[in-house]
């Protein structure tokens, strides 16, 4: 076989079933050997971008890679933002870069680049392939490379002369890597902090938010009056009925200093001490008090649950009884469409084990508190901040994810990112509702641009972070690309549409006209 089959043989071998493709020439052996491969799924998408943003859903909610298909630099360059933010939610992630042949890159062709340049950034391993016979084993360290818990993103550059040449066997099925443990020490030290009498807040991310990780913090919580929070943007949270809570740091400073007042002690499991996103004029970049002693019980590295549970046993917590959030559904609201009365929809409609995208920015801010004590759900954040990740994030979930309702509740400015998204969810059948918040501005730049003391407000400013004249439609635009669309003026069209979209199986967009004030901020 050559070296494009020996290596989709290798990593059918090792698990990876789904490929998020948008191919070119230098990689049609590798098609080829796809379309071939009876364990390989192939998902055509529009834009590179739309195939990173998927692998990073998938791999949220699959707990394994997928990888992608991308040609050459420009391709991996299309695909950045997005790798960059699956890099910031740790997950794992296999991307496959066709390269010109290797004794062709002496001619530096039009489409010649730094492939390993460009890759180094957005990824945590990355190998060139030197022969056809070194790429199954190549392929295979990939897959090891990428199931790094909690993941990493492996990138393998494959010439187009070592896939079409003969090459070896697959590579037989690798033994993955375990997750390390935290330290007994680490255990040790963050039970004496609870038990010191200082006033000790848990702040949690990553492996740490699963619904078993936020039991035990409850307990632990319970047993030394600390309080427990999340980072502001998570990769993903079990949350709704039957779950324990857990409090959501801010994302403006003036929030989170607010929240974290008076703490002495900041214990971290799978995260880091909370900074602000950006720095502002006269303002902290650390958002804990000065002089708060901090320790991390478990790295993102390490298994947060085993910390956790040792935690508990060491503080003697296990028979604290569990603080589970009850089944609270708010009435349906009527008249004006606000952000509140999409909120309440959202919260009241979910259905059990939704799996909800986040990218709503600003004009979602009530849509996270409200659905706390909603059905059973896990909610997937914009971990990196670059944004374009919510509609293909929502694919890659419901790939990975088919008989649960994903939900996605997008900006629009955001979402002309990666609008083509709504092509491949077209395409595959995905059970997607995409509810877009179309208030035709970048309402959170509108905020920045006061926060951050450019204090210029006139006509050719604003301009530029307005996206009216022309004002898009989002409907004509999904309809164009073969999703059910319609638009919602009115909270009672909201209702009905959103009802409807939860019943229903497949694809539906929701346009939300929106013309709201900012979100508090104080």
């Amino acid at each position: 076989m050559n070296g494009a089959e020996s290596m989709l043989e290798t990593l059918v071998n090792n698990g990876v079933e789904v490929c998020f493709s948008n191919p070119g020439t230098s990689e049609m052996h590798m098609v080829a050997a796809i379309g071939k491969s009876g364990g390989m799924r192939a998902i055509l998408s529009l834009f590179e971008g739309v195939c990173s943003g998927a692998a990073d859903g998938y791999g949220r909610m699959a707990g394994k890679p997928a990888c992608t298909l991308l040609h050459l630099g420009p391709g991996l360059s299309n695909a950045s933002a997005n790798l960059h933010n699956a890099r910031k939610a740790n997950s794992p992630v296999i991307n496959l870069i066709g390269d010109h042949a290797t004794y062709h890159k002496q001619y530096d062709a039009p489409l010649n680049s730094d492939v390993l340049g460009l890759a180094a950034p957005v990824s945590h391993w990355v190998q060139s392939v030197s022969d056809a016979q070194s790429l199954p084993g190549d392929a295979a360290d990939a897959v090891v490379a990428a199931n790094e818990k909690p993941g990493k993103i492996a990138t393998l550059i494959v010439p187009a002369d070592c896939a079409w040449n003969e090459s070896g066997p697959a590579a037989a099925t690798r033994v993955l890597p375990t997750m390390p443990e935290a330290s007994e020490s680490a255990v040790r030290k963050a039970a004496e902090m609870l038990t010191n009498g200082k006033k000790t807040i848990l702040l949690m991310s990553n492996l740490a938010l699963s619904e078993r990780c936020l039991e035990l913090a409850d307990q632990v919580a319970q047993a030394t009056n600390s309080r427990v929070f999340c980072d502001t943007f998570t990769p993903r949270i079990a949350r709704g009925e039957g779950r324990c809570a857990v409090e959501r740091l801010g994302y403006f400073a003036e929030q989170a200093t607010v929240q974290l007042k008076g703490a002495e002690q900041l214990i971290m499991v799978g995260t880091k001490a909370p900074v602000g996103f950006f720095a502002y004029p006269g303002k902290v970049s650390e958002f804990y008090p000065p002089g708060s002693q901090l320790h991390t019980l478990a790295e993102v590295s390490e298994n947060a649950e085993i910390a956790l549970q040792n935690l508990v046993d060491e503080l003697d917590a296990g028979n604290v009884e569990l603080r589970r959030q009850l089944l609270r559904k708010p009435e349906l609201a009527q008249g004006a469409l606000s952000p509140e009365t999409v909120a309440r929809a959202f919260t009241a409609l979910m259905p059990t084990d939704a799996i909800v995208v986040d990218e709503s920015a600003t004009a979602g801010f009530l849509t996270y508190p409200l659905s706390e004590s909603a059905e059973p759900h896990e909610w997937l954040s914009l971990t990196g901040g670059s944004i374009g990740y919510g509609l293909p994030t929502a694919i890659g979930a419901a790939v990975a994810c088919p008989n649960q309702k994903v939900i996605c509740l997008h900006g629009d400015g955001g979402a002309m990112y990666t609008i083509q998204a709504l092509w491949t969810m077209a395409r595959e059948n995905l059970d997607i509702c995409v509810v877009i918040f179309a208030n035709r501005k970048y309402q959170i730049l509108q905020i920045e641009l006061e926060r951050v003391g450019a204090q210029s407000m006139n006509k050719k400013t604003l301009d530029m972070l307005d996206l009216s004249n022309p004002d898009l439609d989002f409907v004509k635009m999904a309809e164009g690309m073969g999703v059910k669309a319609a638009r919602a003026t009115t909270a009672e069209e909201f209702n009905k549409l959103f009802a409807a979209a939860m019943s229903e199986r497949g694809p539906m967009l929701i346009e939300t006209m929106l013309d709201v004030p900012p979100p508090p901020i104080g």
